[in-house]
């Protein structure tokens, strides 16, 4: 592919008036091919790695979806690659429980 991919951004939760309202049960659907969940204490560089594999992506000429965090929007709670129905999550609270 000659064309680089796009950038979506989304917000998979958010805190709202009627308290956090969570869509990450709808990041990829039951369809995907692959989902990686990634774990790890804050700062170790979950973020980091999964901007890096999305920006990746982008110059094969995919499409992602950078799901960024509602308490820190300059992070991620995940990357979608839609076209391969790939994802990669972060696992730690308080998207644990929906996994």
């Amino acid at each position: 592919m000659d064309k680089k991919g796009k950038i979506k951004r989304v917000f998979p939760g958010g805190n709202t008036a009627k308290g956090f309202y969570s869509y990450y049960d709808n990041i990829i659907g039951k369809e995907a091919n692959q989902l990686f969940i990634i774990k790890g204490g804050p700062g170790v560089g979950k973020s980091s790695f999964m901007k890096k594999i999305g920006y990746e992506m982008i110059e094969k000429g995919y499409d992602v979806e950078f799901h960024q965090c509602s308490s820190d929007n300059g992070s991620l709670d995940g990357v979608v690659v839609p076209a391969l129905k790939v994802a990669i999550i972060d696992g730690t609270a308080p998207q644990v429980g929906v996994f």
